[in-house]
C-alpha cells in the first residue's frame, strides 16, 4: 500500500528542488471535457493543426494514450526570468509601441521549455520509484495529445482563465505545465475555484480578437498560431494587426490583472539569451541561416526554421515602415528589406514585397 499523504508531500518537496512551482495529482476521467473538445474541433478552431483532429478524443483519455494510466501527476514551473522587474507588464506594453524593436514572447527568450521540463519530470518520476518501486510512466510537456490545462485545473494548480490559459492566484499565468502519466492509483489533489469574475480584459486586449468568447479560442485568428504553427503565407488581413510581434503574443497575459502576482523562476535556463534581450528587427533580419541556427540553438524558436523566421520579421518590418515617422529608420528598414529581394523562398519574397509596399499605406 502507498502512503498517499507521505508520497504527495515528498512529491512536492522533490518538485520544488527540481525547480517546479507546484505539484498536483489529477484523476484520469476527463469524460466531461469531451463534448467541449469535440465542439472546438468541429468548429475548425484548430486551423491547420490537423494532428489535433487526428488524435481526437485520445487527448481526453489518458489511458488511451498510455495504456494502464491510473493517475496523472501534474506540475507547473514559473518562467519569468529572476531579474524581471515589478513593472514588467508595463515594460512589455511599451515594447509593443516601438515598431522597430522585435517582440518575442517572454516564454521563448530563454532555453526551450520542452527540454527543461521534460528532463526534470523524468527525474521526478525516477524519484517516485525510490518510494513505490518500479512503475509504468510517461512524462509530457506540450508534446503529446494531452489536455494539459484540464488536468492542471482538476488537480488544483489553478483555474482556466477566459483566455483558456491556466491561472493561479499566487502566480498569474506565467508558467509552463507538465504531466507524468503513472500506473498508480493516487489520491487527486483538490481543485480550486475560478476567480475571473466579470473581468474580460484578456478578450479586449487580443489584437486579432482570437478569444471569440470566454474560454473559447479560435486559433485561426491567433497571432501565436500564425507566427509559430503555420508554415505558409500569413493572411494579409492579419498582418497589420501583428505589429512588431515576431514569435508568439503575450497580450492576453499582459492584460490579465492576476499577472501582477506572477512569480520569478529559480532557474537560469529561462533568462533571456543574447540577441533576444532588446533586439531590433533589422539586427535579427540580418541573421543568415547559420547564424539563426547558432543563436536559436536550444531555444523553442529554432523549430520554426529560418524561412518562417524571415517571414515573421518581414511582416513586422512592413508594419514598422508604415508606422514609424522617422525618415532615417524608414531608410534603414527599406535598405535591409531590399537586401533579400532575391531570397530563394517564395514565401519570404511575398512577405518582403508586402512589407516594402507598406510605406505607401496611409
Amino acid at each position: 500500500m502507498i502512503d498517499q499523504t507521505r508520497l504527495l508531500l515528498q512529491l512536492q518537496t522533490w518538485g520544488q528542488q527540481l525547480g517546479f512551482s507546484q505539484i498536483g495529482v489529477a484523476p484520469v476521467d476527463l469524460s466531461s471535457a469531451e463534448p467541449g473538445l469535440l465542439a472546438w474541433l468541429a468548429q475548425g478552431f484548430h486551423g491547420d493543426m490537423h494532428y489535433m483532429a487526428r488524435h481526437g478524443l485520445t487527448r481526453a483519455r489518458p489511458a488511451a494514450l498510455v495504456p494502464g494510466t491510473l493517475s496523472v501527476i501534474t506540475a507547473r514551473m514559473n518562467y519569468l526570468p529572476s531579474a524581471t522587474p515589478e513593472d514588467w507588464q508595463a515594460i512589455e506594453w511599451a515594447r509593443l509601441s516601438r515598431p522597430q524593436e522585435a517582440q518575442v514572447s517572454l516564454y521563448a527568450r530563454g532555453r526551450d521549455y520542452h527540454k527543461v521540463l521534460r528532463q526534470r519530470l523524468e527525474k521526478l518520476a525516477q524519484q517516485v520509484q525510490t518510494l513505490v518501486g518500479p512503475m509504468g510512466y510517461r512524462a509530457f510537456t506540450d508534446s503529446a495529445p494531452v489536455l494539459e490545462v484540464e488536468l492542471a485545473q482538476r488537480s488544483g494548480l489553478g483555474w482556466r482563465g477566459k483566455h483558456t490559459l491556466l491561472l493561479n492566484r499566487d502566480a498569474g499565468s506565467m508558467f509552463f505545465l507538465g504531466e507524468i502519466y503513472v500506473n498508480l492509483e493516487l489520491t487527486p489533489t483538490e481543485a480550486t475555484e475560478s476567480h475571473c469574475g466579470n473581468c474580460t480584459a484578456c478578450l479586449s486586449a487580443c489584437p486579432t480578437q482570437a478569444i471569440v468568447a470566454p474560454y473559447k479560442l479560435d486559433a485561426r485568428r491567433c497571432i501565436s498560431y500564425w507566427k509559430i504553427e503555420h508554415e505558409g503565407a500569413i493572411p494579409t488581413d492579419f498582418r497589420p494587426l501583428m505589429g512588431n510581434r515576431i514569435y508568439g503574443c503575450d497580450d492576453c497575459q499582459l492584460a490579465c490583472p492576476w499577472n501582477k502576482y506572477a512569480q520569478r523562476s529559480t532557474l537560469p535556463a529561462f533568462d533571456p539569451r543574447e540577441g533576444l534581450k532588446a533586439p531590433s528587427l533589422i539586427a535579427l533580419w540580418q541573421w543568415d541561416e547559420a547564424q539563426f541556427l547558432r543563436y536559436a540553438e536550444g531555444s523553442a524558436i529554432r523549430r520554426i526554421g529560418h524561412e518562417r523566421w524571415l517571414r515573421n520579421l518581414a511582416v513586422a518590418m512592413g508594419n514598422a515602415l508604415r508606422e514609424t515617422q522617422i525618415a532615417a529608420v524608414k531608410n534603414e528598414l527599406r535598405h535591409a528589406l531590399a537586401q533579400r529581394t532575391d531570397h530563394a523562398s517564395p514565401v519570404v519574397r511575398e512577405h518582403l514585397q508586402w512589407a516594402l509596399a507598406q510605406e505607401a499605406v496611409d
